[in-house]
């Protein structure tokens, strides 16, 4: 995580046990207990799952996209 999330991040996660091993202290992190609800307000996790599904979808008929296209 310390290699992929700049300090004072804001980062959103559903509330699965073992996320609790993890070293948060450096970030600003919101749990959404899926169990309890789905969204809260008008944050949910279901938006970045969906644009991830979309982008793996479009991206598979280009076999992948070299890591140099990447920031």
């Amino acid at each position: 995580m310390e290699e992929r999330i700049l300090p004072d991040s804001i980062v959103f996660s559903d509330a699965l046990p073992s996320y609790n091993a993890l070293d948060f202290s450096a970030i600003r992190r919101f749990r959404i207990n899926h169990s309890k609800s789905f969204v809260k307000g008008k944050t949910h996790i279901h938006g970045i799952e969906n644009f991830g599904n979309h982008a793996k979808r479009h991206l598979r008929k280009y076999n992948g996209i070299p890591q140099h296209h990447f920031n």
